[in-house]
């Protein structure tokens, strides 16, 4: 256990410190873990969350064909002269608009629609794109946050526990979008000075003719139709009973076939360091896992509280947000699950909704700590270096960090509000 814990330290100090590439060091902690057999080759394969990867792997490839239609240039001047160019006013569009799809799609697909976008408006205006990024990645945990389908943790809670959509809408949205309001405010003020552009860009993006970035329409309607079911298929996928990886490689090889596209130039379109990333990221959680780390730590956190559901409560939320903000929280969700209905067995509480929303904003919203705290985070910053934008591991968190334990703290506040409601009335 020493030895991995070991492994696993030293392995984020060399990504948060950047001292080399993050998929370097975690290829190197994950090939560690099995050469030193804390994990055995078919643990780790098993340790891998194929939906995740698969999701990536489709979307990228969609969203790269699409990419040659001049679509996401055409989205991002029509958006900008939709608030007359006023930086400030694009960003707070973007994030209200990646917030409101991220409860309805998984935060990746989300952003992998509005990053394109976001850059092709950056570029026009001749604006550093890093706060538009940051904000984003942060306004897409908040928004999947709010339901069932809009974060992984809330579908695994919602798989255990029969808890339906409407569940987590009405008791999770108010806080979701109290949390919203005050966080994008705060981005904005703190970034009120680093977005500004000249006026004669302004005036340049309005001036200009947004269909003239359309250079295959006949490409864009195939695109467009197959975002369009690839998309319904995300929201169904409950109904349909199909993964929402599987619904993004079919209708990455639907695109594929009916594009006619190269399938060699295709694959470029795939982020394969990030890809390499995540499956390194899960083979070094599985390790933690086998070692039993994360329910250690959980369950030294629920003595603490003595069984006691507030203090209890508000002990998952924290630990969640925290832990999550260094480790994918799929599998700490994972791990979690069977501890609180252990709790609830045998200290008798039979009604542990109260639970389970403090695991769901611990979880979700820990995720915005760190620039590895979540998928999304992960997928913009690959795809903000492919364009030359390096976003550091210290840059992202002296930023994002403090906003995520002010999530954090109005999630405390709004649990305690939710606990005298409907517990102690």
């Amino acid at each position: 256990m020493s030895l991995a814990i070991t492994i696993f330290i030293c392995t984020y100090v060399l990504i948060i410190f950047g001292l080399v590439h993050r998929t370097a060091a975690a290829f190197a902690g994950a090939v560690l873990m099995l050469a030193l057999r804390v994990i055995n080759p078919t643990q780790a394969f098993n340790s891998i969350d194929f939906d995740t990867v698969g999701l990536l792997t489709g979307m990228m490839i969609i969203m790269g064909i699409t990419r040659r239609t001049g679509l996401f240039e055409f989205l991002a001047i029509k958006a900008a002269q939709g608030v007359k160019g006023e930086p400030i006013r694009i960003l707070s569009s973007l994030c209200l608009i990646t917030a409101f799809f991220s409860a309805f799609l998984d935060n990746v697909t989300t952003v992998m629609l509005i990053i394109p976008v976001t850059f092709a408006i950056t570029q026009q205006l001749r604006i550093n794109p890093v706060p538009f990024l940051i904000a984003i990645i942060i306004a897409s945990n908040i928004g999947g946050t709010a339901t069932l389908v809009g974060d992984p943790p809330n579908i695994m809670i919602s798989g255990f526990t029969g808890l339906g959509f409407m569940d987590f809408v009405a008791n999770l949205l108010p806080a979701v979008l109290l949390i919203y309001i005050i966080i994008i405010s705060v981005i904005k003020f703190l970034y009120r000075y680093q977005i500004t552009t000249f006026p004669s860009l302004q005036m340049r993006l309005m001036s200009l003719n947004a269909a003239d970035e359309l250079n295959d329409r006949a490409l864009l309607r195939k695109c467009l139709a197959v975002i369009f079911v690839t998309v319904l298929g995300f929201v169904l996928h409950q109904q349909i009973r199909l993964e929402p990886a599987l619904i993004a490689m079919v209708s990455a090889c639907v695109l594929l076939f009916i594009s006619k596209s190269s399938v060699l130039r295709s694959l470029k379109y795939v982020e394969w360091s990030v890809i390499v990333f995540f499956i390194s990221l899960f083979i070094m959680i599985g390790a933690m896992e086998q070692i039993g780390l994360f329910e250690k730590l959980a369950g030294v956190g629920l003595d603490i509280t003595g069984g006691h559901i507030l203090p209890t409560a508000l002990i998952i939320l924290w630990l969640s947000a925290i832990l999550s903000a260094f480790v994918d929280n799929i599998p700490f969700v994972g791990a979690m699950i069977p501890l609180i209905q252990d709790m609830g067995r045998l200290g008798e509480i039979y009604d542990l909704n109260f639970l389970w929303w403090s695991l769901s904003l611990g979880s979700c919203l820990g995720g915005n700590g760190t620039a590895i705290g979540a998928s999304a985070n992960v997928v913009v910053i690959g795809m903000a270096e492919k364009r030359g934008i390096h976003i550091s591991f210290i840059d992202f968190m002296k930023v994002a960090f403090p906003l995520m334990i002010t999530t954090i703290l109005i999630s405390t506040g709004y649990l305690f509000g939710w606990y005298y409601i409907n517990i102690m009335r």
